[in-house]
């Protein structure tokens, strides 16, 4: 054999192994992969719910039997969305679109991740029904091989129609014919286009592409499917153009049974975890926060409007939830004052319960807030704001905090403004697309523990058949305030309980922090809240229309009405312990008639009487720089004087505790002519002459006078009748007026 066979055959060799080393290695990976019809005719994700307690609440089928469509009965549009959308050359690739696998591959080195996935709709058959959801080369080799063999086995069709039977939509529907009963109540067979590209749109992402949860995400989602279609000519442009001008036509179905709401609430949950919907399979058990007691309660509350209530611990966990509207997100109205304005501008240090703001008629560049009763009540305090729910005071105090700061502390919760509601009327809950009522309710409860965020959950535990877990609830914290904020919020909101917009609840006898809300216009409203919590739970209630109909309802009317319905039920054996007003802060004596009086907080001055001292709450560290020195150091405006039928009249403004020296000087001795307490007006009847009157400003402490000071008044003339004396003026006409 010569050198150059020998070199030939080496080198032959040696891209023979290259070659067989990965067909080795891929042999090795996959070999326990192997296809299971079953799976993908009949997948099952039949899974057990619990409650709190343990207890059995249904068994949640999620299985397709019975429940499958036949391809050849779909209409052409509806096959056509998911082509389009998901797999434009699905009956002409062998199951892998090795073009688009080249561009994932150089994508995912360039972001060094996994990033772009590349699956056809028949690797997403196998994945979904073969494979877990974790991105590791791994996976990928295995979903490759059984890609291959299904491909071999299955006609086009037949691969499509296994697809749309197994293919999660959210909320708890998998297959295309649940997913059409759900959103549609319609057969799969009956579905428009329009429908069918909103279907297809919630594959990417059911829960943020929801019709119910996100339309506005959902109709641009739907419009992309849409445009996909145009562009593999599946419609035309005339057609398309009809098409995306129409409006959501998904329903909210009418919830059946006892738990529905919660069960519904715990799917929307698991898409929100991002937990794959697919690894919930036989056997698998959720555990939950669930009440089942509680939650037959408030499931036969009598509402004559749609509503949504829930119920929520200080753990963290959903005892009780209802909705007639699902997790839809509404106008919060006045309920955002504590937590969007109140709680950062007195965390900023910026102001405090007691501090007063003008009501008044106020123009910021043409927004012009009005209060719910059309009035203007003056000088108000923050905590009379708040219980009262007055609108301006509270644009006023987001004008001086600004939305940045505001926006600050709700980032801490995870929350966001967009950027058309960064303006003054968010101070009333002016929301491009508003808050559902669990966010609302987290937000509050952050009072309750001290000025910690936590997001409640409906979830505890998932496990599968076997007891491993899956899933934990273990929440996450995030402090927003301090323990002295949250303390006096709570105060605050205590005092609208008892006194305030939700005085239906001051008749128990432990601490219940409440705030109303409401949304509407003269000719009715559109939604009604009432978010009240304990120690223990935190209760939201919303009223309202879905389709923003006027209805007679009001935050402190029926809503609260409804939260002394659940407040009685919660604690009808037992009292949940004092919400906490004094951490964080300190009590500061300040001067009460400079208070009332010009509605300034300044610090009491050391000898001022107990009458004119007022304790008030505020931030620790927070107590006003300013003493006052009205009794260590008196002080008047200046009297008026004046003369009338040769009778001196001093007129004092009035000042309480104070006495007045007061003296006249004539010929260069000064005489008292009156020392005691305040009178409106002091009267002197002189002889004819020329005097000066002095007023002089004094505090008793004890057996002290303490003088503020002599106030000289205006020189005044008492006439005998005789023409007054002439002041001498010097004759400087003829004399060197230099030298005067």
């Amino acid at each position: 054999m010569t050198k150059f066979l020998k070199i030939s055959l080496i080198i032959l060799l040696s891209l023979l192994i290259t070659a067989l080393i990965p067909l080795f290695i891929f042999a090795v990976i996959t070999k326990d992969a192997h296809l299971d019809v079953n799976k993908l005719i009949s997948p099952s994700h039949n899974i057990i719910i619990i409650d709190e307690n343990g207890n059995e609440v249904i068994s949640a089928s999620t299985s397709n039997k019975n429940k499958s469509v036949d391809v050849d009965e779909l209409p052409e549009n509806c096959k056509n969305a998911f082509i389009a959308s998901e797999d434009r050359t699905f009956y002409s690739h062998n199951g892998l679109n090795y073009k688009r696998m080249i561009k994932a591959f150089f994508k995912n080195i360039a972001a060094r991740s996994f990033k772009e996935g590349a699956s056809t709709i028949s690797q997403q058959l196998i994945k979904n029904t073969h494979l877990s959801n974790d991105k590791t080369i791994k996976r990928k080799l295995k979903e490759i091989k059984l890609t291959k063999k299904l491909e071999k086995r299955f006609e086009k069709d037949e691969i499509l129609e296994m697809y749309l039977n197994t293919i999660y939509f959210g909320h708890n529907c998998y297959g295309l014919q649940s997913a059409a009963e759900f959103y549609f109540d319609k057969n799969a067979e009956a579905l428009t286009l329009e429908e069918s590209a909103t279907l297809v749109g919630l594959l990417t992402s059911p829960n943020n592409y929801s019709p119910f949860k996100n339309p506005e995400k959902s109709l641009k989602r739907r419009n992309t499917v849409l445009k996909c279609m145009l562009e593999c000519n599946f419609i035309d442009s005339q057609t398309y153009d009809k098409a995306i001008a129409e409006p959501l036509s998904a329903v909210m179905p009418k919830s059946y049974g006892k738990n529905a709401d919660y069960i519904h609430a715990i799917f929307d949950e698991i898409e929100a975890l991002d937990i794959n919907a697919y690894n919930l399979t036989e056997g698998c058990t959720v555990k939950t926060y669930l009440d089942t007691d509680l939650q037959n309660f408030i499931e036969n509350l009598s509402f004559n409007c749609d509503n949504s209530v829930i119920i929520t611990t200080k753990s963290g966990g959903i005892s009780a939830y209802k909705s007639t509207i699902g997790g839809a997100k509404r106008q919060p109205g006045s309920t955002v004052k504590p937590i969007f304005v109140y709680a950062p501008a007195i965390e900023e240090k910026i102001l405090s319960p007691d501090t007063k703001i003008n009501d008044e008629k106020i123009d910021y560049n043409g927004y012009c807030p009005e209060n719910f009763d059309k009035k203007y009540h003056g000088a108000v305090s923050v905590t009379e704001s708040i219980k009262n729910s007055y609108n301006i005071p509270a644009v006023k105090t987001l004008n001086t905090l600004t939305v940045e700061k505001a926006e600050k502390y709700m980032q801490k919760a995870g929350f966001s403004f967009e950027n058309d509601e960064k303006n003054l009327s968010l101070a009333l809950g002016g929301m491009k697309y508003g808050l559902n009522l669990k966010s609302i309710a987290d937000l509050y409860s952050v009072f309750s523990k001290g000025g910690v965020y936590s997001s409640s959950a409906f979830i505890k535990e998932i496990t599968t058949k076997d007891g491993k877990i899956i899933y934990k609830h273990f929440p996450s914290t995030s402090r927003v305030y301090s323990e002295g904020t949250s303390s006096l919020m709570n105060e605050m909101l205590i005092e609208t309980s008892k006194s305030g917009t939700a005085k239906k609840l001051r008749n128990f006898n432990f601490d219940v922090a409440s705030k109303t809300g409401t949304c509407g216009t003269a000719e009715g409203n559109t939604d009604a809240y009432s978010i009240n919590y304990t120690s223990e739970h935190c209760i939201g209630i919303w009223l309202g229309d879905k389709n923003n109909n006027r209805l007679n309802i009001t935050g402190g009317g029926s809503c609260t009405g409804y939260a002394k319905e659940i407040l009685s039920k919660l604690y009808i054996s037992r009292t949940p312990a004092a919400l906490d007003t004094t951490s964080g802060t300190e009590q500061i004596i300040i001067d009460a008639e400079e208070y009332e009086k010009n509605n300034r907080i300044i610090i009491a001055d050391p000898l001022s009487p107990k009458l004119n001292n007022k304790t008030i709450k505020v931030l620790k560290n927070n107590s006003p720089k300013e003493i006052s020195s009205r009794f260590s150091y008196p002080k008047i405006e200046k009297p008026v004087l004046s003369v009338k039928d040769n009778t001196v009249n001093i007129q004092l403004c009035q000042t309480k505790y104070y006495a007045y020296l007061i003296k006249r000087r004539f010929q260069g001795k000064n005489e008292e002519i009156y020392d005691g307490v305040w009178k409106n007006e002091i009267t002197d009847k002189p002889k004819a002459g020329t005097y000066i009157y002095s007023v002089t400003p004094y505090f008793i402490n004890g057996d002290k006078k303490i003088y503020g000071e002599e106030i000289i008044l205006p020189q005044v003339y008492i006439s005998d009748g005789a023409a007054p004396p002439q002041i001498k003026i010097p004759d400087i006409a003829n004399k060197d007026w230099y030298n005067l």
